[in-house]
């Protein structure tokens, strides 16, 4: 009986595998794009620093969830992955252009900046998904 679920366990733990690795290689990227240490920033507890990247998070989460459900091949799950975060990340950079004094703003803990940034990136993380069905 085990043999019979053993395929199945074994895409599972793949999928999920990959999925951590990727957000473990955006969290880096994103890290290196944005000017300033978000991780520190929560840490010291500001709020806008958690929603901005929290966001981010999560939108790009959304891509991967979306792509495991509606991909059946693991290298085209690892390929949508890489495009989900480089929207992300052009998300992000189109942003911080369009507000003056992004990075200040988080770093003062303007928590409607902070707001702003990680709805955007969750609006576009929601479209990316939706465009991968």
């Amino acid at each position: 009986m085990f043999a019979t679920y053993l395929p199945l366990l074994l895409t599972y733990l793949s999928y999920l595998g990959s999925g951590i690795a990727l957000l473990l290689v955006f969290s880096v990227l994103y890290a290196k794009v944005t000017p300033l240490d978000e991780l520190k920033l929560i840490r010291e507890g500001c709020t806008a620093a958690a929603l901005s990247y929290g966001g981010a998070l999560i939108g790009f989460s959304l891509t991967l969830a979306s792509s495991a459900w509606h991909v059946n091949m693991l290298h085209y799950f690892l390929i949508w992955g890489a495009l989900a975060m480089l929207v992300q990340i052009l998300v992000h950079i189109v942003l911080s252009r369009c507000i003056k004094g992004l990075a200040q703003a988080l770093i003062e803990n303007n928590i409607a900046v902070g707001a702003f940034s990680g709805s955007v990136s969750l609006a576009v993380g929601i479209i990316n998904a939706g465009s991968l069905s």
